[in-house]
């Protein structure tokens, strides 16, 4: 997947949300919760994970789907907490290089 900016991600993260939707919410929950436990300490999967997590957001926000957009909501602010409070220095120059 290519995003706006150019970036080429590195994860399969779009395409295992959008798996996971077809199975319903608790399909989505487990995936990120796999998803965050195991890369939450790679910057570049970390922040794959909080951009993709905010499309999702908005992707179900403009398809009235409430409760899904919600959802991705919550852990795109989960993601971007936990990057605050645990990556500094070019880690973090690198996430808000992707992320703005």
């Amino acid at each position: 997947m290519t995003l706006a900016n150019g970036y080429e991600t590195k994860t399969t993260f779009w395409e295992d949300f959008t798996i996971a939707e077809v199975f319903g919410d608790h399909a989505v929950k487990d995936t990120f919760n796999r998803a965050f436990k195991e890369w939450k300490n790679d910057i570049t999967y970390v922040t794959e994970l909080a951009v993709v997590t905010n499309l999702k957001c908005w992707q179900w926000y403009e398809k009235g789907n409430d409760k899904l957009s919600k959802l991705y909501s919550d852990y795109y602010y989960k993601v971007q907490d936990y990057v605050y409070s645990h990556f500094k220095g070019e880690d973090i120059d690198y996430y808000f290089n992707i992320t703005d």
